[in-house]
């Protein structure tokens, strides 16, 4: 039995999209799919070891996922691992396959797209400006000749998978992650998808526009000339654009860091943080400072930052972006 197991934002979905999408590999047999909201991460010990005899994990942290890792390949299981998130010790094992990079400006479909000599280039496009590589999402489409109405369009739909993936549980999503998976393994071409009437993109389309719009009034906690932090409320629309809400508020002030915070319900805080985009590293480095928190050099978070370690989070940004 083979397991795929993946993040269930933007990157980890086109990541596997393209995996299975390809002509180039051998595909494995109805294989289980593993996966959840975006801050789920620790996924590896869903893998039932007793029944898997290979497994693809994608834009998960190794860090996070270590001792699960290790207890599979200690059974002797093939693992495809690929990712851009903090590492911490990789095992060695001659059953574990990876390709790991942990570059600011590089993503897990990205990753994928060179491993696949870029098959299926444009979805590539699309989960880089979803994870809000900009730059390098650019510099792909322009080697394979994507016009700026192309490129407009993937980065559309790039955001609305990738804010398909923020909540507290599934229950806050449109879709589910891997339905939302098995639904796109229906277009090889993504323009397809996105110009298809009333498609799954239309409906995240406006869907993302509704949640966008109620957080424009969103709360400032703390504002600086090298931080800002917003609140914004504890209900489920709030939950789904905290991410794609920090990514905005990256893009329109460059050089600064943008965290977005909701409440949870035991009191504590559920933290996505966005380093400068003229400064894209420390994130993850931050935030693992803080109980439940990790993440990549550029973006990162916290799932239950204490109440009283709020102000803390605060002025060590500020501070570490000073």
């Amino acid at each position: 039995m083979h397991f795929d197991v993946f993040n269930g934002d933007a990157d980890g979905i086109i990541a596997l999209l393209q995996l299975r999408l390809s002509q180039k590999i051998e595909q494995p047999n109805d294989p289980v799919l593993i996966t959840g909201v975006k801050r789920d991460i620790n996924l590896l010990k869903q893998v039932d070891v007793n029944k898997a005899k290979s497994v693809t994990v994608l834009d998960i942290s190794l860090e996070k996922n270590h001792d699960a890792l290790v207890e599979i390949l200690q059974k002797e299981i093939n693992v495809f691992y690929v990712d851009h998130h903090r590492t911490g010790e990789i095992p060695q094992s001659k059953k574990l396959v990876s390709l790991l990079d942990t570059d600011a400006n590089t993503c897990t479909s990205l990753l994928v797209n060179n491993y696949l000599n870029g098959e299926f280039c444009t979805w590539a496009v699309a989960a880089a400006f979803g994870d809000n590589m900009q730059a390098s999402a650019e510099i792909l489409a322009k080697q394979n000749n994507l016009t700026l109405e192309q490129q407009s369009l993937l980065s559309e739909l790039g955001v609305y998978i990738n804010y398909n993936g923020y909540g507290r549980s599934v229950e806050d999503l449109h879709f589910h992650p891997a339905d939302l998976f098995q639904q796109l393994l229906k277009y090889p071409d993504p323009f397809e998808l996105i110009y298809e009437k009333n498609s799954i993109f239309t409906q995240l389309k406006n869907a993302y526009l509704a949640d966008m719009d109620k957080a424009k009034n969103a709360e400032v906690l703390f504002n600086n000339e090298h931080c800002k932090a917003v609140q914004l409320a504890d209900e489920p629309w709030a939950r789904r654009v905290s991410g794609v809400f920090g990514n905005e508020l990256a893009n329109a002030s460059p050089n600064k860091a943008h965290a977005v915070i909701t409440k949870n319900d035991d009191g504590s805080y559920t933290v996505s943080l966005r380093a400068p985009l003229k400064n894209k590293q420390g994130a993850g480095d931050l935030c693992a400072r803080f109980p439940t928190g990790g993440g990549r050099a550029a973006a990162a978070g916290i799932n239950a930052l204490p109440q009283e370690m709020l102000s803390d989070f605060f002025n060590s940004v500020s501070e570490y972006y000073a």
